[in-house]
């Protein structure tokens, strides 16, 4: 897009969760404080735990690790027999090829979540919380280590926090590296200290989760959102936003962009806004045209230009659940976890699919036959198409095989390896003809950006 075009955004600069992430210091306890951490605790301290689920029910807030459930419902169907504990997880196993806005918030603004965590604690009445955090994300452990510690000595953590009587400790629960453990139930079998094998629902954590006691299990971002919605409260925070997408999201933007990173946007802004005004990506390098997208993290649907700024019914496409979804998966995708992925002209979409499913096979736990066989045929299948070695018909088994693996394992990594293959298949068809028809030229070259960024013709309604 010419820079010229870019004038008519109107850069809506919200900051929630990121008001003061470039506040030196902000990382420590003292800084953060200042700058008037801690407030929600305060007040949420002075509430009743069902008035708290009751903001959060107001607020609108769904979860934002990639199924959008309504987080206050999670919440209210959390069983309560007595004298069971119960648990809250924080779910810090950000695996996600793409999104990395977690680990930004851990990383830079590490008491934001712990004062999350103790409000949503005392609404759930969790006394041992737990932070299962992603393997790989090792420095981070010693950044949270460090903020439980200084809240602790702060009295906001430990026994009888400001006089209140209510007792929480957190605990950080460090992965080995296995995607599968970003799943809810894997990740509470992980925790438990055995292999992270997802289990059977139901039942479902919120009655035997954790040792078999009552539990939630949310993320990062979710828990971090609980903060801006005590301390302002659940009726102005639902006033942010559009429709059922309610308050900010974090979004990680990565791929052709000039701009690279995690930004907080209003939900009401144009999928075109966020790429190309300056306020968010800063558009496409060297002038490129935009070619495809994945907009929610790599287990979401790829969408190819023309589908990705307009609707099929030719409406502007909005960063929002709603809007990201319009179409099904037929001509829409999913917000997901918010990785937002972005390709140009020059991009092979055969070789990022292999990409994919060789990441997916690698990552099945193995426990359901069609995800541990299926992503490794797909993977297989794939690698030929992309080296000049497929088959017309292999596009056929292609579809085949993710259409066999949907909806039947225990868990959604068989869902996240199909979607993209089938996506890929459904929009970029031609482009995968194009490697078994041009199997020298395809070593040499990639597809291009043929008609993927073409409008689309909408029929006049009567």
């Amino acid at each position: 897009m010419p820079a010229k075009a870019r004038t008519k955004f109107r850069y809506m600069a919200l900051k929630l969760l990121l008001e003061h992430d470039k506040v030196e210091g902000i990382r420590y306890y003292d800084a953060y404080r200042k700058h008037g951490g801690y407030r929600s605790v305060e007040k949420a301290l002075k509430m009743t735990p069902d008035e708290i689920v009751e903001e959060v029910k107001k607020s609108g807030l769904r979860g934002r690790g990639g199924a959008g459930f309504p987080t206050g419902m999670k919440w209210s169907f959390l069983a309560k027999p007595e004298g069971v504990p119960r648990h809250l997880v924080c779910n810090a196993d950000e695996s996600e090829p793409g999104t990395f806005k977690d680990r930004y918030l851990m990383e830079f603004l590490p008491h934001l979540l712990i004062e999350g965590l103790i409000v949503s604690s005392f609404a759930l009445g969790s006394n041992m919380t737990y932070i299962y955090i992603r393997g790989e994300y090792a420095w981070i452990v010693d950044i949270l280590e460090q903020a439980i510690a200084e809240a602790k000595n702060n009295g906001w953590l430990g026994k009888n926090i400001l006089g209140t009587g209510f007792d929480c400790e957190i605990y950080v629960h460090r992965g080995a590296g296995a995607y599968i453990c970003g799943e809810e139930t894997a990740l509470i079998e992980s925790l438990e200290g055995k292999r992270g094998n997802p289990r059977i629902k139901p039942p479902f954590p919120a009655i035997q989760g954790v040792w078999m006691r009552p539990t939630v299990v949310n993320n990062v971002e979710t828990l971090a959102a609980v903060v801006p919605i005590i301390n302002m409260g659940g009726d102005e925070y639902a006033k942010i936003g559009v429709g059922r997408s309610t308050g900010s999201k974090l979004m990680s933007a990565c791929g052709n962009i000039n701009k690279p990173g995690v930004y907080e946007i209003d939900m009401n802004i144009s999928v075109e806004e966020f790429i190309f005004s300056d306020e968010y990506c800063g558009g496409i390098p060297k002038g490129k045209r935009l070619k495809a997208c994945i907009p929610g993290g790599s287990s979401v649907p790829i969408l190819p230009a023309n589908l990705l700024l307009k609707t099929a019914k030719g409406e502007t496409r909005l960063m929002n659940y709603e809007s990201l979804s319009d179409g099904g998966f037929a001509t829409g995708s999913m917000m997901g976890s918010g990785g937002f992925e972005v390709l140009d002209e020059d991009q092979c979409v055969v070789r990022h699919t292999m990409t994919l499913a060789r990441f997916y096979n690698h990552e099945s736990c193995g426990q359901c036959s069609p995800c541990r066989e299926g992503t490794g045929w797909m993977y297989k299948i794939l690698k030929n198409l992309e080296y000049g070695k497929g088959k017309m018909s292999d596009i056929d088994l292609l579809w085949d095989i993710q259409r066999r693996i949907e909806g039947n394992t225990i868990c959604p990594l068989g869902d996240a390896a199909a979607w993209p293959v089938a996506a890929a298949i459904r929009h970029f068809r031609d482009e995968f003809e194009w490697h078994v028809l041009n199997p020298d030229e395809s070593q040499k070259r990639n597809f291009g950006l043929a008609h993927y960024a073409d409008p689309i013709h909408v029929p006049a309604t009567a």
